[in-house]
């Protein structure tokens, strides 16, 4: 069944405020249009792109939630977070993310993901990175969407070191892992 133009923009409407996480190509199939049917009904309704939307909720979600680092420092953006228990991140590669000679993302913008979530995860004002042990499973090219877990897995109030494990994954595969060992200036029963 053909919808209307008006009829199509408002249901287009009322999908993205219910999941602002929804792509122009999930909406696209959805609604049996282009994308670039999307992309104009979206600018028609003065509706961001997905990115915008993700930074928008992102920021209004869980700017008073972390405390180690501003949200802005994140790299990704933050779509889920729990303080001491755990995060989510999504980051977009790009073409300046990637060698040009193989089209395959630079690592530290794994690394950087994974380590700011980490730090982001940990319930305390500073939280620094003492040790980490990571490896980088499969190669990440320019247009993947490399979604970060960052789960906690263990704390020693003696030395306020906090463990973290982290797991990237592109399409459900992972692609990058690591274990972060977190220095936290307070332990849990301390006074913040």
């Amino acid at each position: 069944m053909r919808r209307t133009k008006k009829e199509r923009q408002r249901l287009l409407s009322e999908t993205i405020a219910d999941n602002p996480f929804v792509t122009d190509e999930q909406l696209a199939t959805q609604f049996q249009v282009s994308v670039q049917t999307i992309r104009l009904d979206r600018m028609e309704l003065a509706i961001p792109e997905l990115r915008e939307r993700i930074k928008d909720v992102a920021s209004k979600t869980y700017e008073n939630e972390v405390k180690s680092l501003p949200i802005d420092e994140v790299i990704g953006e933050i779509i889920d977070i729990e303080l001491d228990n755990r995060a989510l991140s999504i980051f977009d590669v790009k073409e300046e993310h990637v060698f040009q000679r193989n089209g395959i993302a630079r690592g530290h913008h794994l690394f950087a993901q994974a380590n700011s979530l980490a730090v982001a995860v940990i319930d305390d004002e500073l939280a620094l990175t003492v040790h980490s042990n990571i490896s980088f499973v499969k190669p990440v090219r320019a247009g993947d969407r490399v979604i970060t877990k960052a789960i906690v897995i263990g704390r020693d109030e003696k030395s306020h070191r906090t463990k973290v494990e982290l797991t990237s994954t592109v399409n459900g595969e992972t692609v990058f892992v690591g274990e972060f060992d977190m220095y936290r200036t307070k332990g849990k029963g301390e006074q913040q």
